[in-house]
């Protein structure tokens, strides 16, 4: 048994070696002409500038919190959580580096036809997947070896969970940061370039088209990289922490014992599985001949696939090898919690897929609705978006109600600590496949930017027809991704807070949750209402920043003569883009950051109960809002997408205009908003969790 966290140390270390791998194989790949070339160092050089930037700003905020751990909890608190912080950030940055490396030489590999261009897209992403879960497998584990294990320091456990608060800070401020950038980019180019201007997506006449791809790198690739590294983190954390919290505490000399052990070490062996099964999964993404999106998803989704039915089998063996000598009920009830856990993260990504892919309903909807302008657009969308809440609220209460019940099954249904424990191994179970997961979703901005490298170095137009195949399913395995992460962070949120109850009750405080107390009905409001004003605070940073966007090309086209017309030897200034984009998204990111710290360090320094209303409430609705703008977003997009192929009227069209607006209105929420929003509801959260022996 403990030879666990040992092996998934190994399988960590396997998971970078493929990323190593992967790279290799992806430098390798013909970069292209001189022209493309010269684009995708544009794009890197802005993405680099950006991240150095960001990650400059954000180390004062790391800065402060260590300082602030170190002296309430204990200096190693602030080792651990540097060390969290900093592993996040360098996933972030590896994988925008290979993103941003990969997007021409797909480009070059779709003059060959999506069989060759889809692998090296898939390659390139795979690189963030493994370094993602690799990285964040890895760390956490010399982190529990180092303070529980070998020296066994006093609060380890409180040490451990600081590790996941340096994950889910850099993680807050990468999607919100990149995410602003991004949208801003993106409104500014497709609402002064195709509706007002009336020329192609990505046309080398628009200004902002460097920064919208530049974007596509630090938003959707470092951003989605931070975020994911810090839930497949948080999944793991969670029943660890539940299991020492509860019962008054563990102290790290005694994790060893039998009835604890197992309870620690099942998370680590489900991830320790998954990976492997990531691995073996990755290698059978291979490309067709056919730009079908039906033949490239199944090509895509194979890797994925097989790993889960991997680790479905490697679980059930897991648990009756862990829980056959000590279960009071049978050893397959935790298996099931994980395999529902995993089985309704897939669910939940195939009804974002129902939801936001043009082969369905909804989105064909959309895009009749168009027929009568943009406000009947936006209301479609509105109203797709807040039926997959629906939807997902309900499959996400089976996923809790089957957790339960496992829990239950394998420990018996009067021990009180066993339900909860099954909702938390159900939220690893979700993400154990995190390596395949993450290197699908980057797959998406690679096949974006090889789109617009192929408009902006004017190739031929049937090397456009294989990225834009590609494209269209990127968006649509974005939406998937999406729906995947919310899933594990509502559960993992519902973890950390049972385990918060446990640490108030250790350090000799209670927790109350009646409604009917004053206090706690505060929080539930205040709690109900962070969401929303987080939500605000973003999207209102977006539309600051591409009005500056747009008001700059505006000018560019007035003032730079025979840019609109295309002029040979007449260029944008696309480096004042990438500048306007920087500064508006550095600037506004600080203030919803800090909202997800302050606000639960200050009600829970003046009433824990009410920080207990207050968690409940934004757990509530953070979930229902990242579902919802996640969804709308993804719909408005491929709504857009599905006129551009001849339905409706097809690009120029007063339809495709409609849309257009739509898609604009949708790009905040799916890629800003919705994405941080169960960012929004881990560090409020884990927050509470590691400072719980202050506020007592």
């Amino acid at each position: 048994m403990s030879a666990v966290p040992y092996l998934a140390l190994i399988s960590a270390v396997a998971g970078l070696a493929l990323a190593a791998f992967y790279y290799k194989a992806v430098e390798a790949a013909p970069a292209g002409d001189d022209r493309m070339q010269f684009l995708m160092v544009e794009i890197q050089k802005g993405a680099r500038a950006f991240l150095k930037q960001e990650y400059t700003w954000v180390s004062a905020f790391v800065v402060v919190m260590m300082v602030l751990l170190a002296i309430v909890i204990t200096p190693l608190a602030a080792i651990s959580y540097l060390l969290g912080a900093v592993l996040s950030a360098t996933a972030g940055y590896v994988g925008m580096t290979v993103a941003t490396m990969a997007n021409a030489r797909t480009t070059e590999a779709a003059k060959h036809g999506p069989g060759k261009a889809l692998p090296v897209a898939f390659r390139g992403g795979a690189v963030m997947g493994f370094t993602v879960a690799g990285l964040a497998l890895g760390g956490l584990m010399l982190t529990y070896l180092a303070f529980v294990e070998w020296f066994e320091v006093d609060q380890a456990f409180e040490i451990l969970t600081a590790y996941g608060l340096g994950a889910s800070s850099i993680a807050l401020f990468s999607r919100v940061g990149g995410g602003i950038y991004t949208k801003a980019a993106d409104v500014g180019a497709d609402l002064v370039g195709k509706v007002e201007a009336g020329i192609p997506e990505d046309d080398p006449r628009n200004p902002a088209t460097i920064a919208d791809n530049v974007g596509d790198n630090v938003g959707d690739v470092a951003g989605m990289g931070a975020d994911l590294f810090e839930s497949y983190a948080g999944s793991i954390i969670a029943p660890v922490a539940l299991t020492a919290f509860a019962g008054g505490g563990l102290a790290a000399a005694d994790a060893g014992n039998v009835g604890t052990v197992e309870f620690l070490m099942f998370p680590m062996a489900i991830a320790f599985v998954g990976m492997i099964a990531s691995i073996i999964g990755s290698f059978l993404v291979k490309g067709g001949d056919s730009t079908d999106s039906k033949a490239l998803s199944k090509a895509l989704h194979m890797g994925t696939n097989v790993a889960m039915g991997l680790t479905v089998l490697a679980t059930i063996g897991v648990a009756f090898w862990m829980f056959g000598d000590i279960a009071d009920g049978s050893p397959i009830g935790l298996a099931v919690s994980v395999i529902g856990g995993l089985i309704v993260g897939w669910a939940l990504g195939k009804t974002a897929e129902f939801y936001t892919s043009d082969h369905f309903g909804p989105v064909k909807k959309i895009a009749a609705q168009t027929e009568t302008g943009p406000a009947t657009t936006i209301l479609s969308g509105i109203s797709a978006g807040m039926i997959s809440v629906a939807a997902s609220v309900v499959l996400i209460l089976v996923g809790v109600a089957v957790a339960y019940w496992g829990g239950e099954l394998t420990l018996g249904a009067d021990d009180p600590f066993a339900g909860i424990y099954g909702i938390a191994v159900a939220a690893i179970g979700m993400l154990a496949t995190t390596g395949v997961v993450v290197s699908v979703d980057a797959y998406g901005p690679i096949a974006d930017n090889a789109g617009g490298i192929a408009e902006m170095a004017e190739l031929d137009p049937s090397v456009r027809e294989v990225t834009d195949a590609l494209d269209s399913l990127g968006n649509t395995t974005a939406a998937i991704a999406k729906g995947f992460a919310v899933g594990p962070a509502a559960l993992t949120a519902l973890a950390l807070f049972k385990s918060f109850e446990f640490a108030v009750i250790q350090e000799g405080g209670s927790l109350s949750l009646n409604i009917g107390e004053v206090d706690v009905f505060i929080g539930l409001f205040l709690g109900a209402g962070l969401p929303f004003l987080f939500a605000a605070l973003t999207i209102d940073a977006v539309g600051r920043a591409a009005a500056a966007m747009i008001e700059e090309v505006r000018r560019q086209f007035r003032e730079i003569p025979g840019l609109r017309e295309g002029k040979e030897g007449v260029v944008p200034d696309s480096a004042r883009c990438v500048a306007i984009s920087t500064d508006a998204s550095l600037k506004e990111m600080i203030v919803p950051g800090a909202l997800a710290v302050v606000v639960p360090l200050v009600v829970g320094f003046i009433d824990v109960d009410a920080l207990g209303g207050l968690l409940a409430g934004a757990l509530v609705t953070g979930f229902a809002l990242a579902i919802f703008m996640a969804n709308a977003g993804g719909a408005w997009d491929n709504a857009k997408k599905y006129i551009e192929t001849g339905a409706h009227g097809g690009k120029g069209s007063d339809n495709h205009k409609a849309a257009v607006v739509g898609d604009t209105v949708g790009d905040p929420f799916k890629d800003t908003s919705g994405p941080a929003m169960n960012i929004l509801l881990k560090v409020m959260t884990i927050v509470s969790l590691v400072f719980a022996s202050a506020f007592v």
